[in-house]
This record gives C-alpha cells, sequence and structure tokens, in this order.
C-alpha cells in the first residue's frame, strides 16, 4: 500500500475526526501525510488532487494512483482499514 493523504481546515467542524484517524493509521506503521488548506502548499497539494472540499481522505498505491477517496465526508476508521488492509481488518 502506498499512503494516505489527509485535507483538512482550521474551521472545518468535522476535521478533528479525520486527523484522529489519521492519528491512529500512523501509530500502525501507515505513511500519513496531512495537508492544511490555509496554507499555499495546502492548496496547491489540493489542486493537484481536485479537493474541493474538507475533509477529504485519499488512499494511493505504491505508484501514487487514487485507490480511494473520501471528500468531504469522514468515514469510519473501520471503512478505511477495510481499504487497507482488506476484510480481514
Amino acid at each position: 500500500m502506498g499512503s494516505i493523504k489527509i485535507f483538512v481546515k482550521a474551521k472545518c467542524p468535522k476535521c478533528p475526526a479525520v486527523k484522529e484517524i489519521g492519528m491512529e493509521l500512523k501509530k500502525e506503521g501507515i505513511p500519513v501525510f496531512h495537508y492544511d488548506l490555509d496554507t499555499i502548499e495546502g492548496l496547491a497539494e489540493a489542486s493537484y488532487y481536485s479537493v474541493l472540499s474538507t475533509p477529504s481522505i485519499i488512499i494511493e498505491d505504491d505508484e501514487e494512483r487514487e485507490v480511494i477517496s473520501w471528500r468531504g465526508v469522514v468515514p469510519s476508521l473501520q471503512e478505511v482499514k477495510q481499504v487497507l488492509f482488506g476484510a480481514n481488518s
């Protein structure tokens, strides 16, 4: 599996839940990258991935191709783990 990209904004009410998912996955050794859309760098990355709403989570494979994304919604940690680890997570 490649990596997870998380896009958030400071005033986004759903974003803390997505940040928590990212922290849990990082604890399990999964590469997680956070992008703050209140910064130029975050906006640039969001533009590249066509992220138009926060929070957004994008899971990529080893070749940086999008496997799945959640845009403007918060998936459960279990949903994300099922994509990452298969049905046995």
